[in-house]
């Protein structure tokens, strides 16, 4: 999974996926939002390359964190983004100016194909933004996937580079700066819960703990300022000063903004519904369905989602039965399961005996990789268990794009919290989803295509790219991997998870099941531990409709090859059918069929 919901969630009001920067800038001035940048209007002859250059700039202008995450370093380097509604509103309106300009500036007849897929996109984007932009507020801030009060220090840990003692200082004004945005993103909290758009009451035991982790004195936040200061070439004394500004920036502002946050969060709590889905919301159902649209890409109704989840878990059960008879099990299925996910010998013992394996099968792929890839990463690909602050609410797995100048990895974050959620029969596959040929490939792929507007570099569509790291774990086993037939069994059963997800997710906030009924279906249907269903499930919760892309994806992945293949028979290239995919860059999955349709008629053509 893409650890990315929080550039989606709260727009640019705390980050735009893929860019930030660097000389200390007072945190408790907000930008300027009242006078938001311009639409990206082109001047007479510019070029529509320039017209999203000129796009990109005004956009990065009101994040900050954005131009972090692209490894840019400038005068706003020591600030957050403005979270303010005031801001979110300039950002959309700032996007949606710009498309009517770019329509009124070029007509897609005269482009290029590529500039002409470019301006479809782009207007593709800015309508569906327009559609879930007025229920902006139904979005929770603080959750245990991707809430601000363990995103924010996350980024500090992530990525705040400091390389020289002005960065360190700039690091030092971002934990300062902590304290009025905590309180901003607080009051905003209190207000969405009094409209009927407060997570359900377990979400806040979760958001609680993660408080309580960082408000230690040594905290995660201080640990990671120290270490990277420490590591800096300055005076000694000016390395005691520097922890000690952080310090106290962190005991004057950071922490009593996290006290207070800890205070709203527990008033909350007590009077949180009970009810799961989004379904409970003013106007829940739009918002779902708006959703789904945004998700998956298509115009697929929940009932149809949920149709098409029940028929791939029948699918994959029959394919999980002809292995449990290779392997000699004499039981049921679902005896196949309880034996996975109770007996020892399916799980590690120790951390370094999960990560040395995730290691191994890595390296292998890597090796693998120019047989069916024409275009590979140049970034590297680094393997990190997720920080002991945040792992109890984090996810199973998630994937940080790398940096363009180079200065960032690529990594895959692993959670090792509770080792009998991470079954060895699964670790293959997860490893080939979030790393190599899944996310890393691809969005390390996606970074680097410079040729490409800004937007496409640095933007998305779920259903394509977790398409994309569902699609990598099949691809796998065609190049040659999951010998042993519990980790194929494994692929089946990651798989099966995301057939599941979609009776879950729709389960959940279209047909109103509870977090109990979802939990019993997981349990009913699939071999993963107890821990692993429950995070599972509690994630769906908070992040509706994200789930469903997954399988989607991968099933029009797999079909747009599969009809590559039977039309060009033994002339089929995998090298090129994935140089199709992956050298666009996302694209909604209507665009890939498209795509791959006129790819294809020109092989048999030349051919």
């Amino acid at each position: 999974m893409l650890q990315l919901r929080l550039a989606v969630r709260l727009s640019t009001a705390l980050f735009v996926v893929g860019s930030t920067a660097c000389t200390p800038v007072a945190v408790k001035e907000a930008p300027a939002t009242a006078s938001s940048p311009a639409p990206a209007a082109a001047p007479a002859g510019a070029t529509l390359a320039q017209f999203f250059d000129n796009y990109d700039a005004a956009q990065l202008s009101l994040s900050p964190q954005g131009k972090a995450y692209r490894g840019i370093r400038d005068a706003d380097y020591a600030r957050w983004n403005d979270v303010s509604d005031e801001a979110e509103v300039a950002s959309h309106k700032l996007q949606q100016a710009s498309a009517a300009a770019m329509r009124g500036s070029f007509d897609p007849k005269t482009l290029n194909e590529d500039e002409a897929l470019s301006f479809e996109l782009f207007n593709s984007k800015a309508e569906r933004a327009d559609r879930l932009f007025a229920y902006r507020d139904h979005e929770y801030i603080f959750d245990q996937m991707n809430g601000a009060q363990s995103q924010l220090p996350a980024f500090l840990i992530n990525i705040h580079r400091v390389a020289n003692a002005a960065e360190a200082q700039a690091y030092i004004e971002r934990i300062r700066g902590l304290g009025p945005l905590l309180d901003t993103l607080s009051a905003q909290s209190a207000e969405r819960a009094a409209k009927g758009y407060a997570p359900p009451k377990w979400v806040y035991a979760y958001v609680i703990s993660d408080i309580d982790n960082l408000m230690k004195p040594d905290n995660a936040v201080i640990e990671d300022i120290t270490a990277k200061v420490g590591k800096l070439d300055i005076d000694a004394a000016e390395k005691v000063r520097l922890v000690a500004a952080a310090k106290a920036a962190w005991v004057e502002s950071a922490g009593p903004a996290y006290a207070r946050l800890q205070t709203e969060m527990k008033r909350q709590q007590a009077s949180a519904p009970m009810v799961d889905g989004v379904w409970r919301m003013p106007e829940g159902k739009a918002y779902y369905e708006a959703l789904l649209s945004n998700y998956t890409t298509t115009d697929m109704t929940a009932a149809q989602i949920h149709d098409l989840g029940l028929a791939e878990v029948a699918r994959i059960h029959g394919e999980m039965k002809t292995i449990m008879k290779k392997v000699g099990f004499k039981g049921t299925l679902p005896q196949f399961f309880e034996h996975l996910r109770t007996s020892p010998q399916y799980y590690y013992d120790t951390r370094e005996a999960y990560l040395a394996d995730v290691a191994a099968k890595v390296k292998a792929m890597e090796a693998r990789l120019p047989a069916f890839f024409n275009t590979l990463p140049k970034a590297p690909l680094k393997v990190k268990a997720v920080e002991a602050f945040r792992e109890k609410s984090a996810g199973k797995a998630f994937y940080s794009s790398p940096s363009p100048d180079g200065s960032r990895p690529g990594t895959y974050y692993v959670n090792l919290y509770d080792l009998r959620d991470m079954s060895k029969t699964e670790l293959e596959a997860l490893a080939y989803h979030e790393g190599v040929p899944g996310h890393h490939l691809q969005r390390a792929v996606q970074t680097e295509l410079t040729g490409l507007p800004p937007f496409r570099r640095f933007g998305g569509f779920t259903a394509y790219t977790e398409g994309w790291g569902l699609y990598s774990e099949e691809l796998a086993k065609d190049m040659g991997f999951y010998t042993d037939p519990y980790s194929d069994f494994g692929r089946l059963g990651m798989e099966l998870w995301r057939a599941c997800r979609l009776v879950v997710d729709t389960g959940i906030h279209d047909k109103r099941w509870s977090r109990e009924q979802a939990i019993q279906y997981l349990k009913d249907n699939t071999p993963n531990p107890q821990g692993d269903i429950e995070k599972a499930i509690e994630r769906y919760i908070v992040y509706p409709g994200q789930a469903t892309a997954y399988m989607i994806g991968k099933l029009k992945i797999m079909e747009l090859r599969e009809r590559a293949q039977a039309a060009l028979g033994p002339r089929f290239d995998f090298k090129a059918f994935h140089d199709v995919v992956l050298q666009s860059g996302p694209v909604p999955l209507d665009v890939l069929d498209r795509r791959v349709n006129t790819w294809i008629a020109h092989e048999k053509d030349v051919r």
